[in-house]
């Protein structure tokens, strides 16, 4: 009954608006990231994603604002603040990565890792182009269940890379160097949570879709 009376009622619409920048940051960051995993101009790529993630919070600040202040919103608040915070847990877990790339140094990763980075820009633009559908759910039910379907699929992915990219540092550094092994296995494990974090948000969008067609 709440959801129709919603659809009667005139929208804040500049929360689409909001999104769309946030999802932009996100793209945004997955590539940069994917440079940084390739070796190119480390503290340039780091910088990146650290400017991102702080625009990135900005932009959360202002929905989580918005929220408080808007009379009606296009969907349930709930779900407008958990989307929105679950798409700058995906920023915030890149910076983590950056975080931890810049405390030990790291100048070179493992062709898996590259690919990892690779799977993550994948997944951010399935992300970016969810994002302007939910203005008109019910026109864009198909493609946005389409979307979410495609984010589990290449979380599966990057699950497959993880755990292979730890067989293979185990055989590499298991023994001879342990350190080596317990940073990379801290980078896989980061950017593989970068990806669940897009997960929770193909979770938002489909619960989304769930309550308003």
């Amino acid at each position: 009954m709440l959801g129709w009376f919603r659809k009667l009622l005139p929208r804040e619409d500049r929360f689409f608006d909001l999104f769309e920048r946030h999802s932009r940051t996100v793209v945004g960051g997955a590539e940069a990231l994917e440079q940084l995993l390739h070796g190119r101009d480390i503290d340039l790529w780091c910088q990146k994603i650290i400017d991102l993630e702080d625009e990135a919070d900005h932009i959360t600040a202002e929905v989580l604002l918005a929220v408080r202040r808007s009379f009606i919103t296009p969907f349930d608040r709930g779900d407008i603040k958990d989307l929105i915070q679950s798409m700058d847990d995906a920023i915030d877990m890149m910076h983590k990565t950056v975080k931890t790339v810049k405390l030990f140094e790291r100048k070179e990763f493992d062709p898996l890792m590259q690919e990892m980075g690779g799977v993550i820009v994948a997944a951010a633009k399935l992300v970016a182009e969810a994002i302007p559908l939910l203005n008109k759910v019910a026109t864009h039910t198909v493609r946005l269940n389409a979307i979410a379907e495609e984010v589990m699929r290449v979380e599966s992915r990057a699950d497959d890379l993880h755990e292979q990219g730890l067989k293979d540092l185990f055989r590499k550094h298991g023994s001879s160097d342990p350190m080596a092994y317990m940073i990379g296995s801290e980078i896989y494990g980061q950017l593989e949570k970068v990806v669940d974090r897009f997960e929770d948000v193909a979770n938002e969008i489909s619960g989304i879709v769930i309550e308003n067609v």
